[in-house]
């Protein structure tokens, strides 16, 4: 019994990581783009939200804004617990950074999606832009409902939305690695665990890993 319930887990978790690997893009110019890259700046995430309860376009803005945030964070406090064990090949700009260098630019989130890659990797002084993309229909930040109703999956009421991270490169703009997830209940109870979990299933595909690094050179 215990044998079935492993192989049963196994195959779930192989499952995963196969279609995580199949939403990974990662460009064939990754290499020559990256190869002087030191430093990455991850800035808030751009969130669009279509929530059930009527609430105004102000406050609508404002908890976009927070679920933005949220994801930065939650990022940074990934890529931080992996640096430790030095799994990366480049250094990761401290968000408080970051967002200090931006406000000094007179850069907001309202604003940000107006400025190139090229011109924030100037302003922030680093080589590539981590960002991305939330499609919400609930508040992440808050967490999501826990309880499971296998009939949730049929009728579409466990979707909360979708995910996507992208690396691009400051000096041409170019982006080199993009990363995209649909968000449920098995993705993770709240933004930080929902990043734990993506990261942790798309890691061999993660392009500053360095023994991913190795690998290719060996090849």
């Amino acid at each position: 019994m215990i044998l079935k319930k492993l192989v049963f887990v196994l195959f779930v978790l192989s499952g995963l990581i196969m279609h995580a690997q199949k939403n990974i893009y990662e460009s064939n110019r990754f290499d020559e783009l990256s190869e002087d890259h030191e430093i990455l700046a991850i800035i808030p995430f751009l969130a669009k939200l279509e929530l059930e309860q009527k609430i105004s376009k102000d406050e609508l803005k404002q908890l976009a804004k927070r679920e933005g945030n949220a994801v930065q964070d939650a990022l940074e406090t990934y890529f931080s617990k992996r640096k430790k064990r030095k799994k990366f090949n480049v250094e990761f700009q401290n968000i408080d950074d970051t967002n200090a260098l931006l406000a000094q630019n007179n850069i907001t989130y309202e604003n940000i999606d107006i400025y190139t890659v090229k011109q924030l990797s100037e302003i922030l002084n680093v080589d590539g832009i981590i960002s991305g993309n939330l499609d919400l229909n609930i508040l992440l930040s808050k967490g999501v409902p826990t309880d499971f109703n296998f009939l949730d999956y049929f009728n579409g009421s466990s979707d909360y939305g979708r995910i996507g991270i992208k690396i691009s490169d400051g000096t041409s703009g170019k982006l080199l690695w993009k990363y995209e997830k649909q968000i449920n209940k098995k993705t993770g109870k709240n933004t930080s665990e929902l990043i734990d979990k993506m990261m942790k299933l798309a890691s061999k595909k993660f392009p500053y890993d360095k023994e991913k690094k190795r690998k290719k050179k060996r090849g």
